[in-house]
């Protein structure tokens, strides 16, 4: 039995960033009408021209009024000499985009190749779709991530700007690589070039053919946690964990992606942040009571969440909204405490907090999960973030140190490529199929017990006897 990972409501996340213009649909699979300068074949980096028109509908989530006034992005415009950002300018870069994050571009020499051209539309978002694609220079295929902004507007293009300068200052296995920069003179789009991975780790659990065994479950949160350990130690929070932002590809390597949502933060010198991130299964009470003052906390709930998922083979918080999704919080991981509440002072306290005080029913509801990671979701699912701890300490967790252990990613099954669009795509048409004929039978018996007069002669036109029944 697969689990069903990061199937979360569409309600579940809000950006921070102001709600940006009406997006422009691809009018062509191939990016074309691209000049040619200087070259580097090592480097992904594209300017286009004329590409898209206008109309394609947004996807995602509304933005929630009020949110302007917390779209704060932590990266600073670009500090570089101006000779250094005319430099870029001449050598092809947009003048907005060096002036927001010159610092990121450096070392990167823009390429002015022939085109991408788009294979598949793989993901969607509120300001981004991603897209795989071909680079027709080398042959290799690559995941173009289209983002959306507005760069007459400040805060728009700051906002795009932070995912990249994050990007680039973090380096490890099991993070996603930004591998170059599409950019357009003509238009508010910029794709961002990532290696392509054939999974996501939501698309992959959804499958009815997949079965994560606990090495395999250790190995995924191995890596999850590694890459959530080099994020946090580079000052980054991620703020949007969740299975279909956890890529995989054919070796087994988990690598976190989609910074969109991502901030920089300092413990030392913190400034408020926006209560409206990580998608609504994965999202940890403190966000949801309001909290704008936090840390890494906030990932290693999510990481939590999605342990007992895999383990348990379904989601395990699936709220429709945010008050039922704090109700089924306080149900499994018990109410805040008094010293909690009087500590935290959080915006939405007095609105959520129950008359009656919750128990916490971890171990009772996961009886069956294997004793050494009962400890490590109690500590990740921890209702005070300071109670989580680290992603270190995760690390060194009992879950890590006992048998049996994790197993390598190379020794990973290899499964069919599989992505969470994939699996809504077979829900999608496991709606629309016509009922299969055991439920025929079974409701024909249904209508004879009830005096119909029916025959099994009849049962040839039972389909069409039956929508009329439903519509009526």
């Amino acid at each position: 039995m697969g689990c069903v990972l990061g199937r979360e409501v569409s309600s579940g996340i809000v950006s921070e960033s102001k709600q940006v213009k009406k997006l422009r649909v691809e009018s062509n699979r191939k990016i074309e009408d691209v000049s040619v300068t200087k070259t580097d074949t090592t480097c992904s980096v594209v300017e286009i021209k004329n590409e898209e028109t206008r109309g394609e509908k947004v996807d995602g989530d509304k933005k929630p009024k009020g949110e302007r006034r917390w779209s704060r992005p932590n990266s600073k415009p670009s500090n570089l000499p101006k000779q250094t950002r005319g430099e870029q300018v001449a050598a092809g870069w947009p003048p907005w985009l060096s002036a927001v994050c010159g610092e990121a571009l450096n070392g990167w020499i823009p390429r002015r190749a022939d085109t991408f051209e788009k294979i598949d539309k793989i993901g969607s978002g509120t300001y981004s779709n991603v897209y795989k694609a071909r680079d027709l220079l080398t042959g290799k295929v690559v995941a173009l991530k289209k983002v959306r902004f507005d760069n007459l507007e400040p805060e728009s293009v700051k906002f795009m700007a932070r995912e990249i300068l994050i990007l680039r200052r973090l380096d490890h296995p099991n993070v996603v690589k930004l591998e170059g920069l599409v950019t357009s003179r003509m238009s508010c789009s910029l794709y961002l070039v990532f290696e392509y991975m054939v999974h996501d780790l939501a698309g992959l659990a959804a499958s009815p053919a997949v079965k994560f065994t606990e090495p395999q479950v250790k190995c995924y949160m191995h890596q999850l946690l590694s890459g959530l350990e080099h994020c946090h130690n580079r000052g980054v929070l991620h703020r949007d964990i969740k299975g279909s932002n956890l890529l995989i590809d054919n070796e087994g390597v988990l690598r976190i992606a989609d910074f969109g949502l991502a901030s920089l933060f300092d413990p030392n010198h913190k400034l408020p942040m926006t209560s409206r991130v990580v998608t609504l299964w994965y999202r940890p009470p403190e966000l949801l009571l309001g909290a704008t003052d936090y840390g890494v906390g906030i990932d290693l709930w999510s990481a939590g969440c999605i342990l007992a998922e895999l383990l348990a083979g379904k989601p395990i918080m699936p709220g429709r909204t945010e008050v039922e999704q704090l109700h089924k919080i306080y149900k499994l991981c018990g109410s805040p405490s008094d010293e909690y509440w009087k500590k935290s002072k959080l915006p939405n306290a007095t609105l959520f907090k129950p008359r009656e005080p919750y128990k916490r029913c971890i171990r009772e509801t996961f009886k069956d999960f294997s004793p050494s990671s009962l400890p490590l979701i109690e500590t990740l699912l921890a209702i005070d973030p300071a109670e989580r701890q680290t992603a270190t300490a995760a690390l060194k967790s009992e879950f890590f140190t006992t048998e049996p252990y994790a197993c390598e990613p190379s020794s990973l099954p290899k499964y069919p490529p599989s992505k969470e669009m994939d699996a809504k795509r077979r829900d999608d048409e496991a709606r629309r199929c016509p009922l299969d004929m055991h439920l025929l039978l079974f409701l024909f018996k249904a209508l004879v017990k009830i005096n119909l007069s029916l025959s099994l002669s009849s049962l040839p036109n039972m389909h069409s006897l039956l929508y009329r029944l439903m519509d009526g």
